[in-house]
């Protein structure tokens, strides 16, 4: 059996969802930048470890 260890990472709640009604237009437009700033750096960690991950699979497949 493999052992995925993402699956060993405690599961962190979901975080409340933010009342998007009540936010100005111009605090909507930072809610979305500060969304895509999130995104993109999820985006950097996974690409990390889907490198660190491919050199762990190529040096034990030797």
């Amino acid at each position: 059996m493999v052992i995925n260890p993402d699956d060993l990472e405690p599961k962190r709640p979901m975080p409340k969802a933010v009342d998007l009604e009540t936010m100005s237009i111009e605090g909507l437009e930072e809610h979305i930048q500060d969304l895509e700033a999130e995104i993109a750096r999820t985006r950097e960690v996974i690409g990390r470890k889907k490198a660190a991950r491919a050199g762990a699979e190529s040096f034990f497949k030797k």
